[in-house]
């Protein structure tokens, strides 16, 4: 894969611009590569250089990559002010539930519609999808959508105001836990220990609701790159963002091993 500046805006020439419409609602879609369909929905406050990132070790693992537009400047740095202008805007906006335990977010019924058309255009036994930070329980909830069969949940951030929220109703959390079990399906998880905004809480949560089919991994707050964008300097301020702006790009660092652990989880789940 070719080495990007990750302190430069990213132009994202490499994907092609799709304007998908799914239930009367039209979003931009960046979509890459061969193979079964992996979403990969960016954490706040958008599709940075980082994210970008990610989704390229996607595509390069043989997955074709669904990098759909939820919020912010596409391909763009995340810088402190806009950054937070986006985070803003986000919590207020109806698609989104950013203070609601026990309801998730309208934009998901999106998104699984999404990743049904995905597994309808890509082929295979189904899809995978990845949620970071504002987006990290979507992935849980798009497993309402039969095709999602490998949902990989990192830092979800979601309820703001509730350290143990799932962001899930009840009803829908019966049925992805029947599905979970019917399928023998997990729900792979990470954070860091020391993260301010997904504490140690939700996991015990998601693990209760769940059972022994949710896999959560806890890294070490050592294991995050401090040489991070201004918005998550200024905003964030504790280690947060696993695979992407927290990230040590190197051989035998822990956040490493986790992108190795989900890229392949997803060709685990989606070997045809």
């Amino acid at each position: 894969m070719t080495t990007r500046s990750l302190q430069a805006d990213d132009a994202l020439k490499d994907f092609m611009p799709r304007e998908i419409t799914l239930d009367g609602i039209t979003k931009r879609v960046y979509v890459a590569g061969i193979g079964p369909a992996v979403l990969v929905m960016a954490e706040m406050p958008g599709i940075s250089p980082h994210v970008a990132r990610f989704s390229r070790w996607v595509r390069e693992a043989d997955f074709t990559v669904y990098l759909p537009s939820l919020f912010g400047r596409d391909g763009a740095v995340p810088g402190a002010e806009e950054g937070a202008a986006v985070f803003q805007r986000a919590c207020v906006s109806a698609e989104f539930r950013a203070f609601a335990a026990d309801e998730a977010s309208p934009v998901t019924q999106w998104l699984r519609a999404l990743a049904r058309q995905a597994h309808q255009e890509c082929g295979g036994p189904g899809v995978g999808a990845i949620g970071m930070c504002f987006t990290g329980n979507f992935a849980l909830a798009l497993m309402l959508e039969p095709a999602v069969l490998a949902p990989v949940v990192c830092q979800p951030s979601l309820p703001l105001t509730d350290p143990s929220g799932i962001g899930m109703a009840p009803d829908d959390l019966r049925v992805v836990r029947q599905r979970l079990a019917q399928e023998d399906l997990t729900v792979l998880a990470y954070r860091f220990a020391g993260d301010r905004f997904c504490q140690a809480q939700r996991f015990a949560a998601y693990a209760q609701a769940l059972g022994d089919r949710f896999v959560g991994h806890v890294l070490p707050d050592s294991a995050a790159n401090p040489d991070v964008p201004p918005f998550f300097a200024q905003h964030i301020q504790s280690p947060h963002s696993v695979v992407t702006a927290h990230l040590i790009d190197a051989t035998g660092e822990p956040t490493i091993a986790a992108r190795d652990e989900i890229l392949a989880f997803f060709g685990q789940r989606l070997a045809s």
